[in-house]
């Protein structure tokens, strides 16, 4: 064994001799009431604060006075079983063959009740996902120093292509991750960082002795990891910390630590029934939903006119029907249109039943997708309809998962995966892999699923790029649960990707995404539907668009009927108040008829509420009367919809 006790700190004084202590105890009163919330929900004990601010205040980095790195060759015993020689195959450190371990090597050992005792961690490097293959190239140094930290062997001055796919796919094993509360959506993604060489070194166990959580200090605008001891330790002892930190459940927690004790899952069962009831009961809790008490439909005289209130400026600048007329007192309105989501469904019909909505109570069950999944799993049993790619929630369906990766990984078929945010629009937070500790590891930032990636997308010839993915855009017009009164707009929109096709280059953004509208960097290519019609035929004769679009329509057909056919809050609710729109993006794909023959199958990828209609509004200025037309007159045979329930 070899002892690197790292770089040392003159001591750190037990005050701050610039400040009075009545300038201390302000200062500590103003931090503690600033970064209180964070620090005891990380569970940092109180008895630390007062340290901590002085730590942060002068940059004290004293961890080297108290603990050392020692460098173990691990030596297989003679006596061990097969599977802890296979587990050492793959040492905790991955990459090398040498095993570091942190160890406390002041003579005194450390008290958990002395308030010193936690100590600041540097983070080495600092990324969003789809910007690290950007950082490793162009940060000087960065690369080199992540693969010596990994045990990566790495040669030449300049990065490597291939050097940079080792760091990509290990760095899962390192990283960390935490969110800004305050920002844009962009802004609040997850951060996921690499703490140094000291933090990185620090091995697993499930009897931690340290615990570990980021910190972001505002004041200096900068993140740390804070170490903290969980009992006294003598020198010599190990230095740990729990990597399934707060998970009791014994398979999940094998799960979360597949990235570093390699496990075989394949006897789980990788089948997702449906969530029992008290599932929906809390996330309508969650969404602080309440359900409305029970009206009758309402009735108003034919030559009645509406008055709208709307937050939506494409509503107020395009809805010029002459039976709607906008009013700026949301009390006075026939029809509220908002742009958020409306929660108190209960006082509403009690205080006033007559006024119409544009949503539904439950609609997170088709707008959220971890619920558009499971939803969707009642018209396909266990594995899901055809027009859903098999999806799962990390959260809930973790085991099922890794089960069916390795099932996939054993049988040689494709595994690529795209890892998604419940919530979220625009491809934000969202990621294409086929490595699997990455997937597990997303599922620490953001509640997220993972859906089984298109690896055979129908592809649409574009002369200025060649063969690129694209998805297609319909509006959905609701207008009743029950009866299920359901359109289409007849109008769908088109989105391309900018690169040609291919399953490599999985952080390229421009080749495997199609959504390029909120970038001015990137360019958006637009074809209007009725020129793409003519151009796929011409690319596919033996598919006519009336037919590739029947299959479409029958899916959304399927997917709403099992949408409506429970009731709240396993379902839609059936108020009869409510109407609403919603566009629903899919991709095609080629899959096989049960007769052999090549098919398009419609992959139905989101829905959204309230979607951006700027695209609808400038290429077809009648959009938006043909919505309320159809909603709230129920005249839709003038309209450019189709009835498809």
């Amino acid at each position: 064994m070899d002892a690197d006790a790292g770089s040392t700190s003159p001591p750190a004084e037990r005050g701050d001799p610039g400040l009075t202590p009545e300038e201390d105890a302000r200062a500590r009163a103003e931090f503690a009431a600033l970064h209180g919330p964070a620090l005891r929900a990380s569970g940092v004990p109180e008895r630390y604060w007062g340290r901590l601010l002085h730590k942060l205040e002068h940059e004290v980095f004293d961890a080297g006075e108290m603990f050392g790195i020692m460098q173990v060759q691990e030596v297989e015993e003679e006596s061990e079983g097969e599977e802890a020689r296979e587990a050492r195959k793959k040492p905790p450190n991955p990459g090398g063959e040498l095993c570091y371990k942190v160890i406390v090597t002041s003579e005194n050992g450390l008290q958990a009740a002395d308030s010193n005792s936690i100590f600041l961690i540097d983070h080495a490097w600092t990324c969003r996902v789809e910007r690290a293959r950007q950082q490793l190239q162009q940060v000087p140094g960065l690369l080199h120093r992540m693969a010596n930290l990994m045990g990566i062997e790495f040669h030449g001055e300049l990065p490597s292509a291939e050097a940079e796919d080792l760091v990509l796919e290990e760095m899962w094993r390192f990283n960390q991750t935490y969110q800004l509360a305050h920002g844009t959506a962009e802004e609040k993604g997850p951060v996921w960082y690499i703490m140094d060489e000291f933090g990185s070194r620090i091995q697993h166990s499930d009897t931690p002795s340290f615990a570990t959580a980021p910190f972001f200090y505002v004041r200096q605008q900068v993140a740390y990891t804070l170490l903290w001891p969980l009992r006294d330790l003598d020198t010599g002892e190990e230095v740990t910390r729990d990597f399934a930190y707060g998970e009791a459940d014994p398979l999940i927690r094998k799960c979360m630590l597949l990235p570093w004790v390699p496990a075989d899952l394949l006897d789980v069962s990788s089948s997702t029934p449906q969530p029992p009831d008290e599932h929906y009961q809390a996330i309508l809790e969650e969404n602080k939903e309440k359900l409305p008490l029970a009206i009758s439909p309402v009735a108003y005289p034919r030559d009645h006119v509406f008055k709208v209130y709307t937050d939506i400026q494409q509503v107020l600048s395009h809805l010029t029907h002459p039976r709607f007329t906008f009013t700026q007192s949301e009390a006075d309105a026939d029809i509220l249109y908002n742009f958020s989501h409306f929660k108190d469904y209960r006082k509403l019909s009690q205080e006033r039943p007559r006024v119409l909505l544009n949503q539904f109570p439950c609609e997170s069950l088709l707008t959220v997708k971890d619920c558009l999944a499971s939803v969707a799993r009642r018209a396909g049993g266990p594995e899901g309809p055809a027009w859903l790619p098999r999806t799962f929630n990390l959260r809930t369906e973790l085991p099922q998962f890794v089960s069916y990766f390795q099932q996939r990984e054993r049988r040689g078929q494709d595994n690529h995966w795209i890892c998604k945010p419940w919530n979220l629009a625009r491809s934000l937070d969202t990621h294409i892999t086929r490595n699997l500790h990455s997937i597990i590891r997303h599922r620490e930032s953001t509640p997220k699923v993972v859906s089984k990636y298109i690896e055979s997308p129908v592809l649409f010839l574009r002369e200025d790029v060649g063969p690129v993915k694209f998805d297609v855009r319909y509006v959905v017009l609701l207008r009743s649960v029950k009866p299920l009164r359901l359109f289409v707009y007849d109008v769908f929109w088109l989105r391309f990707s900018n690169r040609p096709f291919a399953l490599d280059d999985l952080d390229d953004y421009e080749k495997h995404f199609t959504v390029m509208n909120y970038d001015p960097e990137v360019v958006l290519k637009q074809v209007h539907y009725d020129e793409f019609i003519p151009a796929f035929e011409k690319q596919y004769p033996e598919f006519p668009w009336r037919g590739v679009q029947a299959e479409i329509f029958q899916a959304f057909k399927e997917l709403f009927q099992v949408a409506c056919a429970k009731p709240p809050p396993l379902g839609l609710c059936d108020y009869p108040s409510s109407r609403a729109v919603y566009a629903i993006d899919l991709m095609l794909k080629w899959d096989n008829r049960p007769d052999g023959k090549r098919m398009m199958q419609p992959q139905i990828l989101e829905v959204n509420f309230n979607p951006d209609c700027e695209r609808a509004c400038r290429y077809h200025p009648s959009f938006f009367n043909d919505i309320f037309s159809t909603l709230y007159l129920d005249e839709p045979s003038h309209c450019h919809v189709t009835r498809l329930v």
